[in-house]
């Protein structure tokens, strides 16, 4: 049943990277199988969907598009270009920007508020912005795991190992078992988004350059959209602190402020917002993917992982770095979610029989997990949608368009964070 699941998996994996026009044929498709062959059961598919990353889909797509209707992104666009820096500065710039949101709030609705800004800049100058959005997607991960509420298995980890929001930038002493405390988790991964910008400049610099003269500002419509996404980052940021006693604020909180962004567009009576405006596409491939790596966890593949690590010996340094790169590996092609609740009990276990404390090999799983999925395009929720919002606007992106930027990229990144933690803690 577990090789017959995997097989399943992996076909419908491959024609997602092979046929990226027709993955909701192949997801759907496996997912069927999976039905016929009662490896699932259809009452068991609900417990599998991410209704959180969802609700932040819907809410942030509707914020999204009025947020570029506001007119606020092209005259961000306005003010960047006036400057005349190279493009692929500008580039590095937005990717920046982008990071620093997701540092404090979910990947997905980081991907939708930056994505008209972006889209704004590259159509008026007509450059081609995957490369943009495969750095925006990548930049994102990385933050997600620098603090407590970048991303969910940063407040998974949390609410599983007594971590508050302050041990993200500093451990004390007694939770390490050490006289003294160690920077927190936050640090190593500053540390590697610098090399991981160097890496983008290295892709970005290739861009073609702005010969056209700066033309007439943009004229902003309203700021109102503005401010309810400001409201929606500030929330998502509180509210991430009570998330472990209501799971689906996230959700509730986008969906509630696009519900009032179209109320508010429907008093102006400026137009109407069309369902056709939401990427359904991108939609129901998300919900697909998580039924399907659902699948796996049921099987028992996920755990299986865990019980490898805990028969690979006594070498700390050794199974540290086991646990970094499976979870890299692991990451790049199922959700980080299941895997990373999985691992955390198996870590505990591991480390109780080392007699050794498990901070530093839990802030290596983060690491490797939240940072893996930059490798390919279905690695992490935010990617499928980045390339879903490329598609939507004609654009297509190739497995290989995505790799060959995010794998550097986490090779660089997740080398610098764990060996430097590694170092400082042990």
């Amino acid at each position: 049943m577990k090789i017959l699941t995997l097989i399943i998996f992996f076909i419908a994996y491959f024609g997602i990277v092979l046929k990226r026009d027709k993955s909701l044929y192949f997801v759907f498709g496996a997912i069927f199988l999976l039905l016929i062959l009662r490896i699932i059961e259809v009452r068991e598919i609900l417990s599998f969907i991410n209704y959180n990353v969802l609700g932040i889909f819907l809410g942030t797509s509707i914020l999204s598009y009025l947020f570029a209707y506001s007119g606020v992104p092209s005259h961000i666009v306005d003010k960047i270009v006036e400057k005349k820096y190279p493009t692929g500065i500008i580039f590095l710039l937005i990717c920046i920007i982008t990071s620093l949101i997701s540092a404090f709030v979910e990947n997905v609705a980081t991907i939708m508020i930056m994505a008209p800004v972006a889209l704004e800049f590259t159509r008026k100058y007509k450059i081609n912005p995957v490369p943009l959005f495969v750095g925006m997607a990548i930049s994102s991960n990385l933050q997600g795991c620098a603090t407590m509420v970048g991303d969910s298995p940063s407040i998974i980890l949390a609410m599983e190992s007594n971590l508050n929001f302050n041990d993200f930038f500093y451990m004390p002493g007694y939770k390490l078992g050490l006289n003294s405390g160690r920077p927190g988790i936050f640090f190593f991964v500053e540390f590697s988004a610098i090399l991981g910008l160097i890496i983008l400049y290295l892709f970005f610099r290739k861009e073609k350059e702005i010969h056209q003269e700066f033309e007439e500002k943009h004229k902003i419509k309203s700021y109102f959209p503005t401010i309810l996404l400001f409201l929606t980052l500030i929330s998502l940021a509180i509210t991430s602190f009570f998330q472990n006693k209501f799971p689906y604020f996230p959700a509730i909180i986008c969906f509630s402020y696009g519900f009032s962004g179209i109320l508010w567009l429907f008093i102006k009576k400026a137009e109407k917002i069309s369902i056709k405006e939401i990427d359904w596409e991108s939609f129901f491939l998300l919900i697909g993917i998580f039924i399907l790596v659902g699948s796996l966890k049921k099987v028992g593949f996920i755990e299986d992982i865990a019980k490898f690590l805990l028969k690979t010996g006594k070498e700390e340094f050794k199974i540290f770095l086991m646990i970094v790169w499976i979870s890299v590996f692991i990451s790049a092609f199922v959700d980080n979610i299941p895997y990373t609740m999985a691992m955390i009990s198996g870590i505990k276990i591991l480390c109780k029989n080392l007699n050794t404390n498990p901070y530093v090999f839990l802030f290596g799983l983060l690491i490797g997990t939240c940072v893996g999925g930059n490798i390919t395009p279905i690695g992490a929720s935010c990617n499928v949608v980045g390339i879903g919002i490329l598609k939507k606007n004609g654009y297509k992106v190739n497995f290989l368009d995505f790799v060959k930027i995010g794998f550097p990229f986490s090779v660089i990144t997740v080398s610098s964070a764990t060996f430097l933690l590694w170092f400082v803690y042990r």
